[in-house]
């Protein structure tokens, strides 16, 4: 089977479940305090020569795109990105992974769960030489409806 076949087949058999999906863009503030128990010195010191903390500010972006299903929760896909400054240096991770998220009260309260995978990169003060490694995680989080096309993102570990 030629894979535009297959791509197709595939396309019409979840159509009836995408007419009922809900897509969500977020953006957030973050900030991450980064310490290291021993100073680093040198020209490849993240956290600054000498430095054991630092204060990362940055944002986080994304986008998430449930199914309906024919249970009480929703299954979908979630794609984030998360870019961090601070002192010079840089972290960046980009993730994917699936999102299951429900509505298990009926007062607007979302509860929702994301294993991603990916890749973070960070990059030294003092230097254009970045590295970028495979990363994995576990998110968690609790969403509020406060409209019906707007939910407020109360709290994600």
């Amino acid at each position: 089977m030629k894979l535009r076949s297959l791509i197709i087949a595939v396309a019409v058999a979840i159509a009836p479940i995408a007419i009922h999906a809900q897509t969500g863009l977020y953006l957030n503030p973050i900030a991450m305090r980064v310490t290291n128990s021993t100073a680093d010195h040198g020209t490849f010191a993240f956290l600054g020569n000498g430095g054991t903390s630092a204060m990362f500010y940055g944002v986080n972006m994304g986008g998430y795109h449930d199914f309906k299903t024919p249970y009480a929760f929703k299954a979908g896909l979630d794609v984030r990105d998360s870019v961090l400054h601070a002192n010079d240096a840089f972290l960046n991770n980009f993730l994917v992974g699936v999102r299951i998220s429900g509505k298990p009260f009926h007062n607007g309260w979302k509860p929702y769960v994301e294993p991603v995978i990916g890749a973070g990169t960070s990059r030294a003060p003092a230097t254009t030489l970045a590295v970028t490694k495979f990363e994995y995680g576990l998110y968690g989080g609790l969403d509020y409806a406060t409209h019906h096309h707007i939910d407020f993102r109360v709290v994600e570990l």
